[in-house]
């Protein structure tokens, strides 16, 4: 094709996007889990079409960050993620706050990459990562709607359920 061939990143910036792409991937991989894990209730979190949708956009963003990286003529070696070390995600705040926590690493890895990409005069990677931050920014903020949703729900909830209000649909005086 008539098209120039892109230029070479640096390699801080190519070691970087590499992770940033291996950590979408253990992202992706987090949802993954907290979708099955909440998806076995009776009674399904209203967070869980968004951790689903999470699994495949984290998959594409890795996609495309590897594209990248192959545009760009750079070696691609996606070092080893530990995956988070819960197999139960208990709460619904508690699911929310690791899924927080997640994207907040991410939002990070990001903001660090755009500076390094600054520092390096990368303009066609800062063009190219404008588009996730603002994604970023969007997750956050709905997770955090959500975290506060679900405290609320629980304060309401635990009101409900008095010690006296269990001793009356037991039959019994508290």
């Amino acid at each position: 094709m008539g098209s120039q061939a892109q230029k070479l990143l640096s390699e801080a910036c190519r070691v970087a996007v590499n992770y940033l792409a291996s950590y979408e991937l253990n992202v992706s991989d987090a949802y993954l889990t907290m979708s099955f894990y909440y998806d076995e209730e009776t009674e399904a979190p209203l967070y869980l079409p968004f951790f689903e949708d999470q699994i495949e956009v984290k998959k594409e963003h890795a996609k495309q960050f590897i594209t990248y990286l192959r545009e760009h003529r750079s070696k691609i070696c996606l070092p080893v993620i530990k995956r988070p070390d819960i197999d139960n995600w208990g709460t619904g705040i508690q699911a929310i706050e690791s899924a927080l926590q997640l994207e907040n690493t991410l939002n990070k890895l990001l903001q660090d990459l755009m500076n390094l990409a600054s520092q390096n005069s990368e303009t066609d990677l800062l063009n190219f990562l404008k588009k996730f931050l603002a994604k970023q920014k969007r997750n956050i903020n709905y997770l955090e709607y959500q975290r506060s949703y679900q405290k609320e729900l629980d304060r309401l909830t635990e009101k409900e359920v008095t010690p006296e209000k269990l001793g009356e649909a037991s039959g019994k005086e508290a």
